[in-house]
């Protein structure tokens, strides 16, 4: 190996450069080696196979079969009959890790606001209109954005789902460990309400996120928000339109829905107000007053009802216009969306097919 001392040195260079080395390794040799980086956890798909039969004498269900019998009276024979041959559905789990993944505003609002969907909503709002008078009498709700949410939903019903319902909500609550809670809770609130409303639990399909009917609710949902509107006791979210729209209607009332004010305004495309800036990466939870919004952005806005306080949006445009962002403030209105779908780029989307509906 040839030497690494340099050529044309003086002499003493090399025992000088030699005890140079030795003092450097000595030195590196106390110094702890970088931590590796940890390997992430694998994904819940990864741990089962498709098919696979739910074991149901883990514990986990175990004491779910005790709270359904002590605390909700179900029989035994009933659910041996509910869970018998429950098998794991893997691509619930594989759609539910991808679910993080977000599209821009300028791509994921053409999803939905389309000229197809605008045009039935349209038909839609004609449709049922005397349907939707009283509804706005009885909730107090705009119906354009019944409609809308209706329309982004289900395509006003044409498409709720085709994952049999029962097996999504075992599947996450028995192989989905960072939701299983969540879904602990969703399974028996879909069991009350199948026998609060005399429906066979195993004839359901929804999404794979547990979701169902026109309304897309989730058990909890249901159970908390859905009402009859077509004069008997049954709450059915599948077939009847008049249930739909209403327990729609009932959910955004429930949120604090003020009847003809306005959905939101815009601001602009850039800022001018460090507050606003910060509200918009606070996200949804963050609120403004907004003579402070009309002050920075120096702007006319309509008055908010109750004087209550905006969020700022921020919604990204298609790269190489001439800005990078949209910027909008929403009402309260636009805040009573938010509850039904956390997404700000969910509740702008039902604000402009609403919107689209009266144009």
């Amino acid at each position: 190996m040839p030497s690494p001392i340099p050529a044309g040195q003086p002499p003493g260079f090399r025992p000088i450069f030699l005890l140079a080395l030795m003092l450097t390794g000595l030195l590196l040799a106390g110094i702890p080696a970088a931590p590796r980086a940890a390997e992430p956890p694998p994904l819940a798909a990864d741990l089962v196979e498709d098919g696979q039969s739910i074991d149901l004498t883990q514990e986990k269900y175990r004491l779910l079969f005790d709270e359904l019998a002590q605390k909700y009276q179900f029989r035994a024979d009933e659910l041996q009959a509910i869970f018998q041959g429950l098998t794991i559905n893997r691509k619930i789990l594989v759609l539910m890790d991808k679910q993080g993944e977000a599209k821009p505003y300028y791509s994921y609002a053409p999803m939905f606001v389309t000229p197809g969907n605008i045009k039935t909503g349209k038909e839609k709002l004609q449709q049922y209109q005397t349907l939707l008078d009283r509804i706005e009498a009885t909730f107090g709700v705009n119906r354009e954005v019944i409609v809308a949410i209706w329309g982004v939903e289900t395509r006003y019903g044409s498409r709720q789902g085709n994952y049999e319902l029962l097996q999504t909500l075992n599947t996450l609550f028995a192989a989905y460990p960072r939701r299983s809670d969540f879904y602990r809770k969703q399974l028996i609130d879909f069991l009350l309400l199948c026998r609060e409303n005399g429906i066979d639990p195993h004839g359901i399909k929804g999404s794979s996120a547990g979701a169902f009917g026109q309304t897309q609710f989730i058990p909890t949902s249901f159970r908390s928000y859905a009402v009859s509107f077509d004069g008997d006791a049954k709450r059915d979210v599948w077939n009847s339109v008049p249930d739909v729209l209403a327990s729609i209607a009932n959910y955004l009332k429930r949120a604090n829905w003020v009847f003809d004010t306005p959905l939101y305004a815009d601001l602009g495309y850039r800022l001018n107000d460090p507050q606003l800036i910060a509200a918009v990466d606070k996200g949804r939870s963050a609120r403004l007053a907004l003579d402070l919004v009309r002050q920075s952005q120096n702007l006319d806005l309509p008055p908010s009802p109750q004087d209550r306080p905006v969020t700022i949006i921020s919604l990204d445009l298609e790269p190489g216009g001439p800005y990078a962002k949209r910027y909008v403030a929403g009402y309260p209105n636009f805040q009573a969306i938010t509850a039904w779908n956390r997404s700000n780029r969910y509740a702008m989307v039902i604000c402009e097919l609403a919107e689209a509906f009266v144009r």
